[in-house]
């Protein structure tokens, strides 16, 4: 893994401070698939208040959730608390938080397996990875799944169930079986989600390399209806 100065940086100055830190989610999936990640996310044992005393220029992004963006040489890098997640009042962002000591517990809550992994840059364990849900084995395999239950994933925030088409897409992967089953039977959620956030997915679906399958997946998912209607009406019309 290539790793920016900066977020070495970052992960120095809290392993300087007594904290755990860690590279999480995406840019790690991306690092392992051969991908340049375009975002370095970190989690930390660090509440947000200590992650402000840390480090001298930072901005209160996502605070209430944990989140602190730290400001290097003119970039940002969010900074997010281990946590918990209570209840998704808005079907986005949880109810409540509630930061917990354990980085596992923290991994378990990410959409899918594959955004559930975290690597150590510190001296003693660098080059760890951590990998309590076989993300790394659904990489090489190819395959979508979720940590937890996927009707506990997708009934907490219903628009996983278009962003597990979404990388099923952008990665060539394949959406695991009672994954792709949850996202039909959930699929009458899918309206709770604001249109926006819909449309923002569907584009990068469309946008992706192989947008006829994004299609045919939200097709079979019973998805496409929901939000496109007029586009499944035109099946079968030349």
């Amino acid at each position: 893994m290539q790793i920016p100065e900066q977020v070495q940086w970052i992960l120095d100055k809290l392993e300087e401070n007594g904290k755990e830190g860690y590279a999480v989610g995406g840019c790690v999936r991306d690092s392992v698939l051969g991908h340049v990640p375009k975002d370095w996310d970190i989690t930390t044992s660090a509440k947000p208040e200590e992650v402000k005393q840390i480090f001298r220029k930072t901005i209160d992004t996502g605070i209430a959730h944990g989140t602190v963006t730290v400001m290097v040489e003119g970039t940002g890098y969010e900074v997010t608390t281990y946590r918990v997640d209570g209840e998704y009042e808005d079907h986005r962002h949880p109810k409540q938080v509630e930061y917990t000591a354990n980085l596992e517990e923290d991994l378990k809550r990410r959409d899918f397996t594959i955004n559930a992994l975290a690597i150590s840059l510190n001296q003693e364990n660098y080059g760890v990875l951590i990998d309590p849900f076989g993300g790394l084995q659904h990489l090489e395999e190819r395959l979508i799944k979720t940590p937890l239950d996927p009707g506990l994933t997708f009934s907490d925030d219903p628009l996983r169930m278009m962003r597990a088409i979404r990388f099923a897409s952008q990665l060539n992967f394949q959406i695991e079986e009672n994954t792709f089953q949850a996202i039909a039977e959930y699929r009458h959620r899918l309206p709770i989600v604001s249109m926006e956030r819909i449309m923002d997915e569907f584009n990068k679906i469309m946008l992706s390399p192989e947008p006829s399958r994004g299609i045919r997946l939200l097709d079979e998912a019973g998805l496409l209806e929901i939000f496109f209607p007029e586009l499944t009406a035109l099946k079968g019309v030349d």
